[in-house]
């Protein structure tokens, strides 16, 4: 295989959105369960060696394959050049979003039981859905131009269901499983699974791997429980917040920062007026309890240090000395002066200094509040004594910050 990095790229790509690839050859015994087991539960196992017997027919050099099932997916077919019978295939995946409406005048059109119907509902959450499909297919075209040596050696085709689909599932009713756990089953372990990917991605604060997650896990793919949809959103965003803040704590991060978290979230998920209101939210609460681990994650700090930090960051106006943090902990002063710089890299001096700046930078960023007051919120009463330290950590004197700002 001469194109093994085109190849292995579009692969990762493809499973970065959650679009399964396989890759598979037409001589082999064992078909692959192309559809994630979608036709094993309406007909048989048997049903995916019928499928790929017309493939030899179908199957041109040189040719893109976009196909569009009886099962509203579409997906992607290649043959591989240099090895005959060999084919890559990537999919399912829609490109609208499949509500109750739409599945029952699919379940009505095959003649398909209320058992199989309440399957493929749990089955079109797993299935990802590209809003944009036009990326998905310069996607193909540029993988085509490294399989064949540039755009004009090979061609795309569309094929219709009936050509895909010959197997009429109204025609052979009586082959169609009365019920079937498996589908559901299948499902319900791949999202939880899912769930758990972006549990352990906030629990690290790995902000970019947990909006991959969110991107290709829309609410919009969840089946629908109630007859609101707003409401329907609102609970999948309570779901959400739950996770979260299990993931956050998992991450180390002290209840109190998290609690301010929720009670805003929780605010707003309230608030939530439309489907698309309420998708922003999930995207924004996902960045926020990201956002909160990488900046409140204890993980590498002993416990005495880290209820040090988090006493200075819950009241900066406190009486935040050596001494006062060590009565407080019951901890010997110079044991803890030494467990703190150990630890962060700083003197407690320094620590409490910088924290007490960046809000000051804060203050000074955000209100029009005199620079008397603003060392007052900030746990520093003596102004001249502020402005120093101020000067020291950010090398200008708040009045000179200010007049920047301006």
């Amino acid at each position: 295989m001469n194109y093994e990095k085109e190849y292995n790229f579009v692969v990762n790509f493809l499973n970065k959105l959650n679009i399964q690839t396989t890759l598979f050859n037409i001589d082999e015994d064992e078909a692959p369960k192309f559809d994630l087991g979608l036709r094993e539960t309406i007909y048989d196992k048997d049903i995916y060696k019928k499928f790929f017997s017309s493939f030899p027919s179908t199957g041109k050099p040189n040719t893109i394959y976009h196909i569009n099932d009886k099962f509203l997916c579409q997906y992607f077919v290649i043959q591989l050049p240099n090895d005959p019978g060999t084919y890559f295939m990537a999919g399912p995946y829609t490109d609208f979003i499949l509500t109750d409406e739409v599945l029952l005048k699919l379940a009505d059109q095959y003649n398909l039981s209320p058992q199989i119907f309440a399957q493929l509902k749990k089955y079109y959450t797993r299935i990802p859905f590209i809003k944009d499909k036009e990326y998905l297919l310069s996607l193909f075209m540029t993988f085509g131009e490294s399989l064949w040596d540039g755009v004009d050696n090979y061609s795309i085709e569309k094929v219709n269901p009936n050509t895909f689909d010959y197997y009429d599932p109204a025609t052979n009713n009586e082959k169609i499983k009365k019920e079937s756990p498996i589908l559901v089953m299948n499902t319900l372990e791949a999202r939880y699974k899912k769930e758990n990917d972006l549990f352990q991605a906030v629990s690290k604060g790995l902000m970019h791997k947990a909006e991959l997650y969110m991107l290709n896990n829309r609410i919009s793919t969840m089946e629908t429980r109630l007859n609101d949809p707003i409401r329907d959103i609102k609970n999948y965003t309570i779901i959400l917040k739950t996770v979260l803040r299990l993931a956050a704590e998992q991450g180390k991060v002290h209840p109190i920062y998290i609690d301010a978290l929720s009670s805003q979230c929780a605010k707003q998920i309230e608030a939530i007026t439309s489907i698309q209101s309420g998708l922003q939210l999930q995207m924004d609460m996902v960045k926020e309890y990201c956002l909160l681990v990488k900046k409140h994650s204890s993980n590498n700090y002993s416990l005495p240090v880290q209820r040090v930090i988090t006493y200075i960051d819950t009241d900066l106006t406190a009486d935040l000395s050596l001494k006062a943090l060590s009565d407080s902990l019951n901890i010997n002063p110079s044991y803890l002066s030494t467990l703190f710089k150990k630890e962060t890299g700083m003197t407690l001096t320094n620590y409490v200094n910088k924290k007490r700046i960046e809000h000051a930078v804060y203050l000074l960023s955000s209100t029009d509040m005199q620079i008397q007051n603003i060392a007052q919120y900030c746990g520093i009463p003596d102004v001249n004594y502020f402005t120093k330290i101020f000067k020291k950590v950010m090398n200008k004197t708040p009045s000179e910050f200010k007049e920047e700002i301006r």
